[in-house]
């Protein structure tokens, strides 16, 4: 049997961001992402053989994230904290409802009003 993830091993508070359809003003409108609450969340680093089979299977797979198995999360949200943004692929779920998976790509930010030229 699998063990409940303890709140003390959730040591990161991460804010949940959904992809939502919002009026663009001229009639129209336009996906964005809107922040739908927070989590808490323990963040890791995947197994070498995790990272394998997500290779294998097209995906990137750069951390996997628990949370609590009522957390509010989805495959294309966006969890964001302490200067980190992840890209959820999918999240799972084990049979008993003991935590959640979610496995994540993290999304490095590019330089603010920089372009940076190849030599």
């Amino acid at each position: 049997m699998t063990e409940r993830i303890g709140a003390h091993e959730l040591n990161r508070r991460l804010e949940v961001w959904v992809n939502e359809r919002v009026p663009d003003g001229q009639g129209g409108s336009t996906l964005t992402y809107v922040r739908n609450g927070m989590v808490w969340a323990k963040v890791s680093q995947p197994s070498a053989q995790e990272r394998l089979v997500a290779a294998q299977a097209g995906a990137t797979l750069t951390h996997v994230v628990h949370l609590l198995p009522n957390a509010d999360v989805r495959r294309g949200d966006q969890l964001r904290g302490q200067g980190d943004t992840f890209e959820v692929h999918s999240v799972i779920q084990p049979s008993t409802p003991v935590y959640l998976r979610a496995d994540v790509e993290r999304i490095q930010p590019e330089r603010d009003g920089l372009v940076l030229e190849s030599s």
